[in-house]
């Protein structure tokens, strides 16, 4: 599950933080302490987190920094959360958004 993960750099230091369970889809998948939801899911190997919900176009991790909308979902029921800067807990649901996403 980490092999995309990055687990050395000649520079930067990476500290491997503890396994976080949360829910993506209706599955179970494990992230790390410190991860965004997005790189969590990145790790895990998913690549795409929803579709446009005019053109059906897949979308991804993009900008990385909650500038893109590109990485639109629905965290704990609550739509358009931007997944790229949100950090993942444990227990959270997320879920693919192929919608404009309606508030609860």
């Amino acid at each position: 599950m980490d092999s995309n993960r990055i687990l050395e750099h000649p520079i930067l230091e990476f500290d491997e933080g503890e396994s976080v369970a949360f829910t993506f889809d209706g599955q179970e998948l494990v992230g790390k302490s410190g991860d965004t939801i997005a790189s969590a899911l990145h790790a895990a190997g998913v690549r795409v987190l929803g579709h446009h919900f005019k053109s059906a176009r897949p979308r991804g991790f993009y900008c990385a920094i909650g500038n893109c909308s590109s990485c639109l979902m629905i965290v704990n029921g609550v739509p358009n959360v931007r997944v790229c800067v949100e950090p993942l807990e444990a227990g959270m649901v997320v879920r693919s958004q192929n919608d404009k996403g309606v508030l609860p």
